[in-house]
């Protein structure tokens, strides 16, 4: 599974309606088999996956790295995922009182619980459901 990593690829992906939403994240999808003029941003094959961790949502870093890190852990297999490019988004901050450790363990169950739930999501709506274009 490629990695996304620019600006444009992430910004092409985006323009794309959640296929899946839970608290805290929303999952983008953007077919590569139906897009024109997308091969010079994907142009390896096969399923691409981008992250999105803001400062806004997550404020310290070790947060923001162990989110990142479990949402690259969860992510499914790619030979399940369709050819298509993905961005999981933190869409919301997780509670500090809750969690009041930057990185605890508790954090990591809850994200990696969370983020199972969200692939699940986005399964049910299809392999390639909600991959809407918006230019």
């Amino acid at each position: 599974m490629q990695r996304l990593r620019s600006r444009q690829q992430f910004q092409a992906v985006l323009a794309s309606a959640p296929v899946a939403k839970t608290p805290h994240f929303a999952l983008h999808r953007l077919s590569l088999d139906a897009v024109e003029g997308e091969s010079t941003l994907f142009a390896q094959p096969g399923p691409w996956l981008g992250v999105l961790v803001p400062k806004r949502w997550a404020r310290r870093a070790v947060t923001r790295n162990a989110i990142r890190r479990q949402i690259y852990a969860c992510a499914p297999d790619a030979s399940v995922l369709p050819r298509a490019a993905h961005v999981v988004r933190l869409r919301s901050g997780f509670d500090k009182a809750r969690f009041v450790s930057a990185s605890s363990e508790a954090l990591k169950h809850a994200v990696r619980a969370e983020l199972l739930q969200l692939w699940l999501g986005a399964e049910s709506r299809g392999p390639l459901g909600g991959t809407s274009h918006v230019a």
